[in-house]
């Protein structure tokens, strides 16, 4: 990312708008290596922030305005409204997300003493599943934070940003991304139990490893209405568990438990539901383990079961995020390789051998742009930290 181009950006939109200093803010991305669609089940989950992310730069104005650009939507121009008028309106777009965090900071906190002049611009490619809304959140709950001063809880802007994202916006998402969006830490995994917001660091030792990350270039329409069934039969499989076993949620299960009980789910279908959300729990666990031990080939192996596992069990990946996986598995140097996020396209991760990278790159995406009919795009991520200040890095 350019921030020269960012600030010279804001300079010329808001060139003498406003008063005190321009500071600059980065929020990051984030993938999730292991622990897919147990959230919302009560299980846990491991993701981690990365480097690419959403950058903003903002200056106090000197009245109650709050004005936003987005260089990635230049086409909508500056979006504006005042800290009196904070309802959702479907014409300002993307800056709703914006809105409805300074909208439930100033419920919570009072409202601002003044408005905000605010460029942004992401590197996170759009409709990939890498949670560029709760990095947009989390940009905006930071800088309010630093700019007025007002030193709020890390934790309770997570909560506020996943707020917007179900009562404002109207996702009904759980906290995962906006808790590795404010939590991330460079070269670190996070373990997160959904249900307490218990966490705890892991090393992610990738030493002779690079992460690459495959863009499907597949957008996930299909992913909001079948994450809402998905959700919806888990819970009715976990009604009909808990009238044999005492359990607030299916993560409360190990894999003996759900085995011995799973008959009074009485339908095949929700049997496999479950069954993903209880075993994809236990391998989360069994992750963190691996990773405290350096067993990264175990890591991988239940990267790749994982995979099969929503697949098969849980049937959220499609043909595009398939062909993408079953590719990289095939390739040299390659420890495992799953979908990341809620399936139906998006991206999928990969754990490769530094120096087969480039190789990587060419031979899979030769094979899914021959199977699927376009191209599928590659970044090679880094473990980042979470969205913070960077003004005094960049002057």
């Amino acid at each position: 990312m350019n921030l020269q181009q960012l600030t010279h950006t804001f300079n010329s939109i808001f060139p003498v708008d406003g008063h005190g200093d321009v500071r600059i803010f980065f929020s990051p991305g984030r993938i999730n290596l292991i622990g897919e669609h147990t959230d919302y089940n009560g299980g846990h989950v491991f993701p981690s922030a990365i480097t690419y992310g959403t950058y903003g730069v903002a200056r106090r104005r000197d009245d109650g305005l709050v004005k936003l650009y987005s260089m990635n939507f230049p086409e909508a121009g500056v979006i504006e409204f005042s800290l009196n008028e904070l309802d959702y309106r479907k014409e300002h777009g993307w800056a709703n997300y914006a809105k409805g965090m300074i909208r439930y900071l100033s419920e919570n906190y009072g409202s601002l003493p003044s408005g905000l002049n605010i460029v942004i611009n992401g590197n996170i490619p759009n409709g990939a599943g890498l949670s560029s809304s709760a990095s947009l959140e989390m940009l905006i709950g930071v800088m309010i934070s630093e700019i007025f001063n007002l030193h709020l809880d890390r934790l309770e802007l997570i909560k506020l940003g996943k707020r917007v994202e179900n009562e404002f916006i109207g996702v009904n998402s759980g906290i995962m991304d906006q808790f590795a969006v404010g939590m991330g830490k460079a070269d670190y995994g996070i373990l997160l139990d959904c249900n307490t917001l218990n966490y705890e660091y892991a090393p992610l030792p990738l030493n002779g490893y690079r992460i690459v990350i495959m863009n499907t270039n597949k957008r996930r329409e299909l992913a909001d209405s079948k994450y809402n069934e998905r959700r919806s039969e888990c819970e009715t499989a976990l009604s009909r568990l808990q009238t044999v076993v005492d359990i607030q949620e299916l993560g409360d299960l190990s894999e003996e438990e759900f085995e011995a009980n799973k008959q009074i789910i009485r339908d095949d279908r929700l049997i496999k539901r479950a069954k993903h959300a209880v075993y994809e729990n236990q391998r989360t666990l069994k992750a963190l383990k691996a990773l405290r031990s350096g067993e990264l080939k175990v890591f991988g192996k239940l990267m790749n079961d994982s995979h099969h596992s929503l697949r098969d069990d849980y049937e959220v990946t499609g043909k595009e995020l398939d062909t993408l996986v079953e590719a990289a598995w095939k390739r040299e140097g390659v420890l495992g390789a799953r979908m990341t996020g809620a399936g139906f396209g998006g991206c999928a991760i990969a754990i490769i051998e530094c120096d087969r990278v480039d190789e990587f790159v060419a031979r899979v995406g030769q094979e899914y742009q021959e199977k699927i009919g376009y191209d599928a795009d590659f970044y090679v991520a880094s473990i980042g930290d979470g969205a913070k200040e960077i003004t005094r890095e960049v002057v």
